[in-house]
């Protein structure tokens, strides 16, 4: 199975209410330093994950995306329960899924 196949199944597991890293991701699909890697391919297979449940190390919406903004992805995390502060960070003690 390719990288990419690897990490769009890997985003499907992630569970309604919950969000993972980028570099979780990638740990899991084999590629432990890929963190970048994942975001490029949740950017272009929009409609293949839930690629709102990822999120940078640090809990924060990190995307600079004007087709995907972080407000978009805050509204997403929010309608599932997820609390997202005003500056677009998530507790992952709280809402984190390590696989």
């Amino acid at each position: 199975m390719s990288f990419k196949n690897r990490v769009i199944e890997i985003v499907n597991k992630v569970p309604y209410g919950h969000v993972t890293t980028y570099g979780t991701v990638a740990t899991l699909a084999g590629v432990p330093r890929g963190a970048r890697l994942v975001g490029g391919i949740l950017h272009f297979n929009i409609d293949s994950a839930p690629w709102h449940r990822v999120v940078n190390r640090h809990g924060f919406i990190s995307t600079k995306c004007l087709d995907h903004p972080k407000q978009l992805q805050k509204a997403l995390l929010e309608a599932e329960r997820i609390e997202v502060t005003d500056d677009f960070m998530i507790n992952l003690q709280k809402y984190g899924w390590w696989g």
